[in-house]
């Protein structure tokens, strides 16, 4: 994962993706760099436009994000429709009262 952080560090400050520079961010972190993880991350990068790829990625973490709160507000209904059920009952339970009182 910190090989693809200094790939988008790089990309950011608009510098050459390149193993030299990837190797510079890895050890400035102070992780040992592994040559060949630098030139495998190089080499998938080759064809990749990293701003669509961003961009892309931001897009599907948003639809995520929607769903919990999606799932809060269904719980909300239940719990107001639980609170008129019990108020309901209670509002009942108050009347036979006064019937019989």
């Amino acid at each position: 994962m910190e090989y693809i952080y200094a790939a988008m560090i790089l990309h950011s400050a608009e510098k050459d993706i390149n193993e030299e520079n990837v190797k510079s961010i890895i050890e400035a972190a102070g992780i040992d760099a592994d040559e060949a993880r630098i030139k495998a991350l190089i080499a998938a990068l080759e064809d990749v436009d990293i701003d669509e790829a961003m961009e892309t990625t931001a897009m599907a973490a948003a639809a995520p994000a929607a769903a919990p709160a999606a799932a809060e507000a269904v719980e909300e209904e239940e719990e107001e429709e639980e609170e008129e059920e019990e108020a309901s009952e209670e509002e009942a339970a108050a009347g036979l009262g006064a019937l019989f009182g």
